[in-house]
């Protein structure tokens, strides 16, 4: 290369200030057109220049360069595979936390469930404790749920024509609730069961003592006319009778004391 890359800027700076002076100083004898190309020219030489001082280079370090981008090279590589790994990592991690926050998430859920279950089961509780208003013969009281529900079974077993375990369901009820609401109906159920059983006896004293708890009851007329019933069967027509008259006094509007006249007039 006879210039060099110094040498042809120089040259290339002075044909630009020639030209430029030549052009002021005759105008006639160089147009525009033939000036750009002179600088295009000039210009084309100049990067010719610098690309042979380029290609000079790199054949003085011949291989050693060549060796050094490649290292460099696999330099990069390894470099943009630990941030690929780093960028991996921080993924696993976040799911790992994002799954962790679900989880706990869900734990939260669950003892909030739990503590819900719990108080309503305490409240279910408390209100099968706490004390209900019943009226089951036209006489409101107060009853525990325990001793209506007790109340009911031996009433059910009743009904289911049971009469032995009903004996025994309403003894044990009357013991245990001396003071209950469900005195004279218990004291009456439990003289029907007997009378069904031909317990006669027996069956008068409870006819008796449930009049007796509650003359008001609904129940009442019908306790005397079974008691009038049981004593007939025991062949004490005079008591029976003293009974039925009382059934037709005190209760002459109900049918109790209608079925009472009726048995009165047959009576010898």
């Amino acid at each position: 290369m006879t210039l060099s890359l110094r040498s042809l800027k120089s040259v290339l700076a002075s044909s630009l200030f020639l030209i430029g002076l030549n052009s002021m100083c005759h105008a006639g004898l160089f147009d525009d057109e033939e000036a750009r190309k002179a600088i295009l020219d000039l210009r084309q030489k100049v990067e010719a220049v610098d690309q042979a001082r380029i290609q000079d280079k790199l054949a003085l370090q011949g291989v050693d360069g060549m060796q050094s981008l490649r290292d460099e090279n696999v330099q990069i590589k390894r470099s943009l595979l630990d941030i690929q790994t780093l960028i991996e990592q921080l993924r696993a991690d976040q799911a790992k936390q994002v799954g962790q926050q679900e989880q706990l998430a869900k734990d939260i859920s669950e003892l909030q469930r739990r503590q819900r279950d719990l108080v309503q089961g305490v409240d279910d509780r408390m209100r099968r404790l706490e004390p209900v208003k019943v009226n089951p013969d036209g006489k409101e009281f107060v009853a525990d749920p325990i001793e209506v529900k007790e109340y009911d079974a031996a009433l059910t077993l009743f009904r289911k024509g049971d009469f032995k375990s009903t004996t025994q369901s309403f003894i044990d009820f009357l013991r245990r609730y001396p003071q209950s609401g469900y005195q004279s109906l218990g004291l009456f159920w439990l003289g029907n069961a007997q009378y069904a059983s031909r317990d006669y006896r027996e069956a008068i004293v409870n006819f008796k003592s449930s009049v007796d708890a509650n003359p008001a009851s609904s129940k009442a007329p019908e306790a005397l006319l079974a008691m009038a019933n049981s004593q007939i069967e025991l062949k004490d027509t005079r008591t029976a009778r003293k009974t039925l008259e009382e059934l037709v006094k005190v209760y002459p509007q109900s049918e109790a004391a209608v079925a009472g006249k009726d048995r009165l007039a047959r009576l010898k």
